[in-house]
């Protein structure tokens, strides 16, 4: 009996060890300036601990060990209303769509996830005119060690580019904010870059144009193009933290019908301000994905005639790529989501046969 007592002991024992709930590590803050996050668009670096940027693209990225992460990232308000959208994508997974709250947002992106390593990305949606985002840090296990890939693609445009107009899984067109439908996550530029296996800048504001911006806004692109803050005209960039492969031009839809000198001369100035920047990089010109026939009529026109004197002059890394269609099915008569993502792969296409990627 005393036998049997003491199996009886032993195995409660053994089950109790068994059954006790495993203790989770404990989560580390990481900072901002911890030099395994890694930092792609225009950011501004003047605070190492809470890095800010405007554009919309920007993005953050970092690898890390554990089962959640939290992140937490300070929100301008601008005009103490405006809150920025940011897109989450864990390990390439559906994209989470989320929007601060107030000043600092702490916020859990991630849990129950295997043990294990795991990527983050932390895209900015929305874009300058709503304010900046600061990123303040993650809470993870652990960090590790990534790497960004070597092709570099940016953007230049307008609305379109921004990713305006486009996602209504939150707020339907004309209701909310004017920006809660801003995606620059899944616009077609970056899209593109992800397809290439390409990191990316999105320079771009909407209702801008090169020679006449709509809305009574004050700024033209070729005036802006070397800010950080693009909306605000302020913060010079230092071109030389990103050259890339290929840049393409999306502009003309805020400028509407124009002069061909006038428009034609402007456009030729800012190809050779980007090649001042840029001297080895493919310059590709693009029509207005949402242009109505006589504009789009227009634009080809001109953009043909431009790359003609361009390639004339002895710059023969300038192309065109013009799309095959109109994409009106988003909110204002911008692309949606999926035109979006239809135009990232014939885009995609286009730069593949050109780059040889």
């Amino acid at each position: 009996m005393k036998y049997l007592f003491c199996l009886f002991i032993a195995a409660l024992t053994t089950f109790c060890a068994i059954a006790k709930p495993l203790k989770h590590k404990e989560l580390t803050f990481f900072a901002a300036d911890n030099p395994k996050i890694k930092y792609v668009g225009r950011v501004d670096f003047d605070n190492p601990l809470a890095p800010r940027f405007w554009n919309p693209g920007v993005y953050v990225q970092a690898k890390f060990k554990g089962t959640s992460l939290e992140i937490t990232v300070n929100d301008e308000t601008l005009y103490g209303v405006t809150h920025n959208y940011l897109e989450i994508v864990i390990d390439n997974n559906t994209p989470i769509r989320i929007q601060t709250t107030g000043k600092v947002s702490h916020l859990l992106v991630a849990s129950n996830l295997s043990s294990g390593s795991h990527t983050v990305t932390i895209c900015k949606d929305t874009e300058s005119g709503i304010g900046y985002i600061e990123f303040v840090g993650m809470k993870c296990e652990e960090l590790l060690p990534m790497h960004k890939p070597k092709r570099k693609i940016e953007f230049i445009g307008d609305s379109i580019t921004c990713g305006s107009s486009m996602d209504v899984s939150s707020v339907k067109c004309d209701q909310g904010k004017w920006y809660d439908q801003h995606n620059a996550y899944m616009s077609y530029g970056p899209t593109t870059a992800r397809m290439l296996d390409a990191q990316w800048h999105v320079t771009a504001v909407s209702g801008i144009g090169l020679i006449h911006s709509c809305c009574n806004m004050n700024i033209l692109m070729p005036q802006v193009f070397d800010k950080v803050n693009l909306r605000a005209d302020t913060l010079r960039w230092n071109f030389s933290k990103y050259t890339p492969d290929v840049v393409t031009i999306c502009l003309g839809q805020n400028d509407g019908k124009q002069d061909s000198a006038a428009f034609c001369s402007a456009y030729v100035g800012f190809i050779k301000q980007i090649r001042s920047h840029y001297p080895k990089a493919d310059i590709v010109c693009l029509n207005s994905p949402m242009g109505n026939l006589e504009l789009t009529a227009m634009l080809k026109n001109y953009i043909i005639g431009i790359q003609q004197y361009m390639n004339n002059a002895g710059d023969n890394r300038v192309s065109h790529f013009f799309f095959p269609g109109g994409y009106n099915k988003g909110c204002g008569s911008h692309p949606d989501m999926a035109q979006h993502q239809l135009i990232a792969e014939q885009l995609s296409g286009y730069l593949k046969q050109l780059e040889k990627w």
